[in-house]
């Protein structure tokens, strides 16, 4: 970061491709995969991202004179709150009730993904909480000139939040349930962390699965091929049907990122009798696995369980990653070896009165939170340490 008598400008970008992509890189950093720009320009080059969508890409950065751009905010431009998973809804209605209009709004963030990480790109020098605040305050002023009723940043890292808390945010509190490799060997080795009572039922889940013939297998790089996307595909399609409508994601989305990225997906494939039966997609960061989507066609005992927990702690112990998160919801979780911890957001509201209403509820709601994952940390199923 420049001293303080150096200039420093803001501007919108309307398309990441037109960053280039290794000072997106040194600013976003290298570990985690849903701010990597592989991730984000495929999801704006097949349209997932996009105007049509209600995800128009607006990201902003701020640079030094001599064009060098000092950090970068993934923005989006949002005309409805879907694909977020830090739920606004309630402003929203509560708002417009009294007569204001609060999309479009501005939206910080992995779209589609319930995952923390970066949001206020800026790299790691030791000043980059100065620049992470200069572009804080350059959100504002876009905020501003738009004339939007909000900027949401969700999902951010804890450093990103301390920097939002300085800058004068609301700030915002989630829970999710997250899997710690304490340095186990094997996936017996985790296992046997656990009280004998959880142990016993995880091997009855898993053979149970294997006892109604199906196979299941993570795939990586090059192990994946079109015809796995297809199946993929067809689950996930399947998925949102039954459940939420629309699908986010393009059976092209899927492609590019193969393309992309590929060495950082992990597709966790079921098959009965060499037919493709279910599936769950993780991306793999530089510590820690990312659980994303699930689809089955049919209805298999415990086979959710297999793909989309006992897969990814063996791939993750397998492999040496640190963390498992399994996307949001789930107290279910807690019992096969899943820990309650908290997420973090930001946002920035001009309206005064409006901001006031936000910022009490988030006050009471950080209080139920943290009552929630206290309470669940009491049910752990892991043994007493003598």
């Amino acid at each position: 970061m420049p001293d303080g008598d150096t200039p420093l400008s803001a501007r919108v970008v309307e398309n990441i491709a037109n960053i280039p992509p290794d000072t997106w890189e040194r600013l976003a950093g290298r570990d985690n995969p849903f701010v990597s720009y592989p991730f984000l320009l495929a999801l704006e080059e097949t349209g997932c991202a996009s105007n049509e969508a209600g995800w128009l890409p607006h990201h902003v950065v701020v640079e030094e004179a001599n064009g060098d751009i000092i950090a970068a905010a993934p923005v989006y431009l949002k005309s409805h709150s879907q694909g977020e998973y830090v739920f606004d809804h309630g402003w929203a209605h509560a708002w417009e009730r009294a007569g204001g209009r609060y999309y479009p709004k501005m939206q910080v963030a992995a779209p589609f993904s319930p995952v923390g990480g970066p949001r206020l790109l800026a790299g790691d020098a030791p000043d980059s909480d100065d620049a992470r605040l200069t572009l804080l305050r350059a959100l504002e002023t876009v905020c501003q000139k738009l004339d939007m009723s909000s900027v949401h940043v969700t999902f951010c890292t804890e450093q990103d939040y301390d920097v939002m808390g300085l800058a004068g945010w609301i700030q915002r509190v989630g829970r999710q349930f997250h899997w710690h490799n304490r340095d186990y060997k094997t996936f017996d080795d985790f296992l046997g962390a656990l009280t004998s009572r959880k142990r016993k039922m995880i091997r009855k889940e898993r053979r149970q699965v294997a006892d109604q013939g199906i196979n299941v297998q993570a795939l990586t790089g090059d192990d994946i091929k079109p015809l796995h996307w297809d199946a993929f595909y067809q689950f996930y399609v399947d998925t949102y049907d039954r459940k939420w409508g629309s699908p986010y994601l393009t059976r092209a989305f899927f492609e590019a990122a193969q393309d992309r990225m590929g060495d950082q997906i992990v597709l966790v494939m079921a098959d009965m009798d060499g037919l493709p039966v279910a599936g769950a997609l993780n991306l793999r960061g530089a510590t820690a696995l990312y659980g994303r989507n699930w689809g089955c066609l049919g209805d298999f005992r415990f086979l959710h369980f297999e793909a989309c927990y006992y897969q990814a702690i063996e791939f993750a112990i397998d492999n040496g990653l640190q963390t498992v998160e399994a996307g949001t919801q789930g107290p279910h979780k807690i019992q096969r070896g899943y820990e309650p911890v908290q997420t973090f957001s930001g946002h920035y509201i001009p309206n005064a009165s409006f901001r006031e209403a936000v910022e009490r509820f988030c006050r009471e709601e950080e209080r139920e939170v943290d009552w929630e994952i206290e309470n669940y940390a009491e049910h752990l199923p892991y043994r007493q340490e003598d």
